[in-house]
């Protein structure tokens, strides 16, 4: 499963994002089984999205049938590859 933001690009591991118009980063994308990073979330709450915003120490997960609507996600630029 692919999960898109409202705009239409596909949501990545480490975007930079606006959450509740704050800056927040993409902490990994929850859809994949053999992803041995995710497969807790998938087992117990499905597949999804968790956002860490800097000045919070609890990041938000996003259900993916709750992505297509958020309207308080926003896509800001890909990550920075090495």
């Amino acid at each position: 499963m692919i999960l898109k933001y409202r705009s239409g690009e596909e949501i990545r591991k480490g975007d930079r994002v606006l959450f509740h118009r704050e800056p927040a980063t993409v902490e990994f994308v929850a859809s994949d089984p053999d992803d041995p990073e995710t497969t807790r979330y998938l087992e117990e709450i499905g597949v999804g999205v968790m956002i860490r915003e800097p000045q919070d120490p609890n990041p938000t997960f996003i259900g993916a049938e709750s992505v297509d609507e958020y309207q308080d996600l926003e896509f800001v630029a890909r990550a920075e590859t090495p």
